[in-house]
């Protein structure tokens, strides 16, 4: 049995080794039209990364703001692609703690849009999206709720989670850009403490659409 595991690991190996070598030898004989190439591609893709920013940027990107009705709720979750939108009410100590956790992580990911809104203004919002623990952070993708963060049961339990922490529990709904390791928590060497409930425990209606 061990014989056969060495020999397909070997095997992997081997395949692996000659993968490498392959690109290597096509990165060695590069022409000078193959660089022309490459590098039209990147400013092309440059060119586009640009054009998504200042479109960001019309539609609020950057800063975390405030939704005053439950119809811009629904407006910029069809703006916007990728959209963060925090329940919370003014006297509630932790939703302050969202608050400064998300004026930075909306400065720091442009493609996304980062709101709060007022839980007591929006009884048919709340209700539909079956918001009951404050504060919920609504992660939606493409005008649909894909996941939520309710309360700081997946951020530790702490009121003292760094916003890293909350970056790295956000980014599980793919509405940002992450460039970490999501199956460890920033910080840790294993996932210890913090646990993600599974989505369908925490809401049935993970795939209703938000508009």
């Amino acid at each position: 049995m061990d014989q056969i595991q060495n020999i397909l690991q070997n095997q992997i190996l081997k395949a692996a080794e000659e993968k490498i070598d392959a690109e290597i030898d096509k990165l060695d004989n590069l022409t000078e039209d193959d660089l022309e190439d490459i590098r039209r591609k990147r400013v092309q893709e440059m060119k586009l990364r640009q054009q998504q920013m200042q479109q960001w940027k019309i539609n609020g990107h950057g800063e975390y703001t405030e939704i005053a009705e439950e119809k811009e709720f629904f407006e910029v979750a069809k703006k916007s692609p990728n959209f963060v939108c925090h329940f919370y009410r003014d006297d509630f100590f932790r939703c302050k703690v969202i608050d400064k956790h998300l004026t930075i992580l909306a400065r720091k990911h442009m493609e996304t849009k980062f709101c709060k809104i007022n839980a007591e203004k929006c009884p048919f919002l709340t209700e539909r999206l079956r918001i009951k623990t404050l504060p919920t952070l609504a992660l939606v993708k493409d005008a649909k709720t894909k996941d939520y963060v309710v309360g700081f049961s997946d951020l530790g339990n702490t009121d003292d989670f760094s916003t890293d922490v909350l970056e790295w529990r956000i980014a599980h709904a793919a509405v940002i850009e992450y460039s970490g390791d999501l199956l460890v928590p920033p910080g840790q060497a294993s996932k210890s403490k913090f646990k993600i409930k599974n989505k369908k425990a925490i809401r049935e209606n993970e795939d209703e659409d938000s508009d």
